[in-house]
């Protein structure tokens, strides 16, 4: 029997660091593919090719369109694309961002779940948010085998504490334990395949870059009352067991903690373009008020510093509004 030969890689915060001690205990025989999604910046090029290359023994290189996967390498989701697995190939998705992220880890996940689901090993490691914990979700519908660092010996624990309060992993692991324990799992025989829910099927193809539709998100979640914090459209409920997400039908997607995180930051954008708009009507009246004081016109003078008054009040409404709530997400991070 074909062993498990895929094996998923998913990181954001202190990635780095995990990844390198990771793959510097991988053998050089390692026989299966290594796939890597670690969020990158599109504004800078990133050296995460040659870093992971000389930490071990196994070549490492951003994925290409394309590349044709092969036992001992490592292939990593290269800027502003999602790394998706067809076969034995990678597609570079130009899907939506997912989670505020492209190259996202849910995508990948899902994808490997898609086509090789039985054949393939999840891993979630060090990270803040909650990116991987759904896909690690759908690759356990799909026969994977999951395993998720040890939050208490991560760098950043909320990306692991957020998948082991979603999913049930086969393991629970510290860095210094997982290559051994990674290496036995890939050599061991693949599980039986099973069935694909067509909702992961449909994420997929969203995240190649496919148009979405209502029609096809209405068959697989319920409509929220909720808009998109990115194009603002409908966004429809996706119940997955204890993880709820959200997703648009133009494919924009983000974990409920996540959501909350975006909708904060909207209120915040909202809140500080109506504080600059009073601000600049109170300039205004002020300005109005001087001109009419200095030509002698008394009663426009008094109805403009009347008006002047009222907009810093309503100003400093906006201001108050501003402070509480950075006041509540404060409270909200420390717990």
């Amino acid at each position: 029997m074909a062993n498990r030969n895929i094996v998923a890689i998913g990181t954001s915060a202190g990635g780095v660091e995990a990844l390198r001690c990771l793959v510097s205990k991988f053998p050089p025989d390692l026989p299966a593919s290594v796939l890597v999604t670690i969020h990158l910046s599109s504004e800078f090029r990133s050296a995460m090719d040659a870093i992971l290359t000389s930490a071990g023994p196994l070549p490492a290189r951003f994925a290409g369109d394309g590349d044709v996967v092969a036992n001992g390498q490592i292939y990593i989701a290269p800027p502003n694309r999602h790394l998706l697995l067809d076969g034995n190939q990678i597609l570079l998705g130009q899907g939506a961002r997912e989670n505020n992220a492209r190259p996202a880890i849910d995508p990948m996940f899902r994808s490997t779940a898609v086509c090789c689901g039985s054949s393939a090993v999840g891993v979630v490691l060090t990270g803040t948010l909650g990116d991987g914990a759904s896909g690690l979700w759908a690759l356990e519908q799909c026969g994977g085998v999951t395993v998720v660092q040890d939050p208490a010996d991560a760098a950043f624990a909320e990306m692991p504490e957020t998948a082991l309060s979603r999913v049930r992993p086969n393991h629970v692991a510290t860095l210094e334990e997982l290559p051994a324990l990674l290496e036995h799992l890939v050599r061991k025989p693949a599980g039986k395949p099973g069935p694909v829910p067509e909702r992961i099927k449909y994420e997929v193809e969203v995240a190649k870059g496919e148009r979405g539709n209502m029609q096809s998100m209405d068959r697989i979640a319920k409509r929220s009352v909720l808009a998109c914090p990115d194009c603002h459209g409908v966004m429809w409920e996706i119940d997955e067991g204890d993880l709820v997400r959200y997703r648009c039908h133009t494919g924009h997607a983000y974990t409920a903690e996540l959501m909350r995180v975006a909708l904060d930051e909207n209120l915040r954008r909202a809140l500080a373009s109506a504080r600059r708009a009073l601000e600049e009507r109170t300039a205004l009246a002020e300005k109005l008020h001087k001109e009419a004081d200095d030509s002698g016109h008394c009663r426009l003078a008094r109805s403009w510093a009347r008006r002047a008054q009222e907009f810093r009040e309503e100003a400093n409404v906006i201001r108050d509004s501003i402070s509480r709530v950075d006041e509540i997400a404060a409270r909200l991070e420390r717990g």
